[in-house]
């Protein structure tokens, strides 16, 4: 068994540090000073990181890391980075050291072309692209890569958790809720996610179960979403595309 601990940055940036027994491996290091103060605080000792993609949010930390720890560094192989890591592309696995936790690399472009997302049985990190009630934005790879890049997230087991790594879960809701107004599920997780953030808590993890009831990037087969949004003949990466272009004016 292991930990996850939410570590917060940025405006709105999560840090995931990974911990088993007084050992800590840390996923999207885009703040040193953040990690650093974890470690300390629970007196913790780093010996991976793991990169999902090259965004500086994700990677600005990594180097001052280094300077500070000798640790392995796990990033994407179709991506270029300035430190020395270790490259990882599809059905390649992580071991992490001092550790008994097994990571599945899965690529899953889109967002970027060469984004990873690493999985181990009950525990997926995404990075972004797939967030709670939504999914990342098109920078480099086609809409298709990144539909399918999320079908093949929702194939994995239900009772996954989903620690996606930024906090726009209520802004995301509020757009399914444009979407999908009588979706009670969603209703519901509103709901809920008022609460833990009225109470200043993350909204995260979320689950695959979860996002196939709310998310309407993972429903874009749905009938009531066509109709809503007045393609009831779309194919599903039509609504796909449809639903990412009205997100990002949202």
């Amino acid at each position: 068994m292991f930990n996850v601990i939410p570590l917060p940055a940025f405006n709105d940036n999560y840090i995931w540090l990974i911990t088993q027994g007084k050992y800590a491996a840390v996923v999207d290091p885009g703040d040193a000073d953040v990690v650093e103060r974890a470690l300390n605080t629970q007196q913790l000792i780093l010996t991976d990181i793991l990169i999902t993609h090259h965004h500086s949010d994700h990677i600005g930390g990594v180097e001052d890391l280094l300077k500070r720890h000798q640790v392995n560094v796990y990033a994407p192989k179709h991506e270029q980075y300035n430190f020395n890591h270790l490259a990882v592309s599809q059905q390649d696995w992580v071991s992490l050291n001092h550790h008994d936790i097994k990571f599945n690399v899965i690529e899953v472009p889109g967002h970027t072309l060469g984004h990873v997302a690493y999985y181990t049985s009950g525990a997926l990190f995404c990075g972004d692209t797939l967030f709670s009630a939504g999914c990342g934005r098109l920078f480099e790879g086609s809409a298709q890569q990144l539909y399918q890049s999320l079908l093949s997230l929702a194939q994995l087991h239900p009772e996954t958790k989903v620690y996606c790594t930024h906090e726009y879960t209520q802004k995301n809701i509020q757009f399914a809720l444009s979407i999908e107004p009588q979706n009670a599920a969603l209703v519901a997780y509103s709901k809920t996610v008022q609460k833990l953030r009225a109470q200043g808590l993350p909204s995260l993890p979320t689950s695959i179960q979860q996002e196939l009831a709310v998310n309407p990037f993972l429903r874009c087969e749905q009938a009531e979403i066509k109709l809503n949004l007045g393609m009831p003949q779309a194919t599903d990466l039509e609504i796909f595309i449809e639903l990412r272009q009205r997100r990002n004016n949202f």
